[in-house]
């Protein structure tokens, strides 16, 4: 990676701001924040700064991958803490781990999303 920006402290700012940003009981995806942000932010990127984050300081649960679904999974103690904390925020998760984005995603004003997420729940 050209630069390492994962470990550019401005970059990591960008991130972090517009994850502050995300309401309680709404999420983001890792690819809609390196979209915003522009040329030189991927989602594995994002999400390479987002595992570093304060989780005190940063609302890290709501960025979540483009299925809708979790993927910190089994790798948090306890397992499916992420999951677990954004359906105590309200968002409801199927059967198979997944929140439908079309009720849940969130976009700061002016970065709306056009198209509509094919849902995963039929």
């Amino acid at each position: 990676m050209e630069n390492e920006p994962v470990n550019d402290q401005k970059y990591r700012q960008r991130v972090y701001a517009i994850v502050s940003e995300i309401p309680v009981g709404r999420v983001m995806t890792y690819g809609q924040i390196a979209e915003m942000l522009g040329e030189g932010y991927t989602p594995r990127t994002v999400g390479f700064v987002m595992h570093a984050a304060d989780t005190k300081e940063v609302p890290w649960q709501r960025v979540i991958n483009s299925q809708g679904a979790c993927s910190t999974g089994r790798i948090t103690v306890p397992i499916n803490l992420q999951q677990k904390m954004l359906e105590d925020e309200g968002v409801k998760f199927n059967e198979k781990g997944r929140c439908d984005l079309n009720a849940y995603r969130w976009s700061p004003e002016g970065f709306e999303q056009e198209d509509e997420q094919p849902s995963l729940f039929g």
